[in-house]
């Protein structure tokens, strides 16, 4: 073989390097408990676990995991197909049936991910010579999709209704609003109702991705559309089974001719395998645990003490709204050194930096989980009173 194809490589990962941007996998020897056993290379170390999604504490909830091996052991490992093919199952249609009653919509639809479920409903949704109008927070899966549509891509400034509705006035084709309900990376909450009104005033289709926030607010965990008075009003919420609800995939609630559309024309589902039963059976188990009210009392309660105790140390804190409490340093390097010395105090909460934030909003993301009790909270309280 002549020449050197991908040369360029070491070049790029240096310029990763210089820019403090170099990503690095950890490798857990447990699941995603409060407190979780990580190998590093100087043998494993016992970590209180602060960056998880796993909010309710369901992934290793003795129910669902019962539930997950219960269906491993009569439909196996794998569904073997496309659910248009012959992967779908029974569990598949219940989980749908269950998901829409639970957020209160027509039908659902499940997907394989939460990020496939944005590909799926945005794409089906719009393409050339349409518009879509999206938060400049939005996550990466749906920035993706917006690009992967074809449609025109219109960005607001965070949370501004205002240039939002600016932006839908003068806006070709069929029109989409689409943005995150709990934003992942700051913790704050979508003013919805404005967003809705705005979109009601020019025609525009409302996609609410509330990964974040199902499970975690809103009566009975319904998620942000419910707790801001919002149902009715949004036309497809897309969710994953892989945050509160401990198992992994994804879903579109909304009425039953979109679900109807999505089956035939919505490419991450005609022609993705279905999820396996283990994770479908499992994400039916957590639904009922997620509205159990004692859960969500109780990660926000502790994830309002974790950020008010930051406060008071001085760290600048954003909004915490739902279990993720951003502690916002600046610079990539800082938010490294953050990483690095809360580490030492035996605390993992990990450093969030460009393209997942802006430049110069780089931060430790902590989350917090119901199943850690106030023992941890002021274990990571200390820590990060040690390195401020």
């Amino acid at each position: 073989m002549t020449g050197d194809a991908l040369g360029w490589l070491p070049d790029a990962l240096q310029a990763i390097d210089d820019a403090d941007q170099r990503r690095e996998l950890r490798h857990l020897a447990s699941g995603p408990e409060p407190w979780i056993d990580v190998h590093t290379p100087d043998g494993p170390r016992r970590l209180l676990h602060l960056c998880s999604n796993n909010y309710l504490g369901l992934a290793t909830h003795p129910e669902v995991v019962a539930a997950a091996t219960s269906a491993l052991h009569r439909y196996g490992s794998g569904t073997g197909a496309s659910r248009l093919v012959t992967g779908g199952q029974t569990l598949h249609a219940e989980l749908e049936t269950e998901l829409a009653r639970w957020k209160g919509s027509e039908a659902a639809v499940v997907f394989s991910s939460g990020y496939l479920a944005n590909l799926g409903v945005l794409t089906a949704l719009v393409g050339r010579g349409d518009t879509v109008v999206s938060d400049e927070l939005n996550h990466a899966s749906i920035v993706d999709a917006c690009r992967l549509s074809g449609a025109g891509i219109r960005i607001y400034r965070h949370g501004d209704v205002e240039q939002a509705d600016k932006l839908l006035a003068d806006a070709t084709g069929r029109r989409v609003l689409v943005t995150d309900g709990v934003f992942s990376m700051d913790g704050d909450i979508a003013p919805l109702p404005a967003l809705c009104a705005a979109a009601e005033r020019h025609g525009a289709a409302v996609v609410v991705d509330d990964a974040h926030g199902t499970g975690v607010v809103g009566p009975d965990g319904r998620g942000t559309v419910a707790a801001t008075g919002c149902e009715g009003r949004v036309h497809a919420t897309v969710g994953t089974l892989s945050k509160a609800l401990g198992s992994v995939g994804g879903f579109v609630a909304c009425d039953e001719r979109l679900a109807e559309w999505l089956r035939n024309r919505s490419r991450p589902f005609v022609f993705d395998t279905a999820p396996p039963a283990a994770s479908v059976a499992a994400a039916r188990r957590a639904i009922a645990l997620a509205q159990q009210e004692q859960r969500r009392a109780r990660v926000l309660r502790l994830a309002q003490r974790l950020g008010e105790g930051l406060r008071r140390q001085g760290w600048e804190v954003g909004a915490v709204e739902a279990a993720i409490v951003p502690v916002i340093v600046g610079s990539n390097r800082d938010a490294l050194a953050v990483m690095d010395a809360l580490l030492e105090r035996d605390v993992l909460a990990v450093a969030i930096r460009p393209p997942s934030v802006p430049e110069g909003a780089a931060r430790v993301r902590a989350t917090v989980m119901a199943i850690h009790t106030g023992e941890d909270i002021d274990h990571a309280l200390a820590a990060f009173g040690a390195v401020g």
